[in-house]
């Protein structure tokens, strides 16, 4: 291993990015129907209920749907334009 390439790894630190949490503002559906969250930061994020991966039983009725209008939720977006970053 050459010097550059050993020095570059022991540079390496650890990333650990957290998303940046923002409210929900609404809801959409894809063209395969699966939920979208529309969230304030103009940025969308699937929302699905898929047991035993993703446990979200209030996605698939409208009222469990507004139940959770503003509610906070990580932006991956944000936290990928600001490269993990935030504050």
């Amino acid at each position: 291993m050459s010097s550059i390439t050993r020095k570059s790894l022991l540079k390496t630190e650890p990333t650990t990015a957290i998303p940046v949490n923002r409210k929900i503002v609404s809801f959409s559906q894809d063209e395969q129907g699966d939920w979208i969250a529309e969230l304030e930061c103009g940025h969308a994020q699937h929302v699905r209920h898929d047991p035993p991966w993703m446990n979200r039983p209030w996605i698939v009725t409208e009222e469990g749907r507004a139940g959770f209008i503003g509610h906070a939720l990580g932006c991956i977006g944000c936290m990928a334009d600001d490269g993990g970053q935030h504050a």
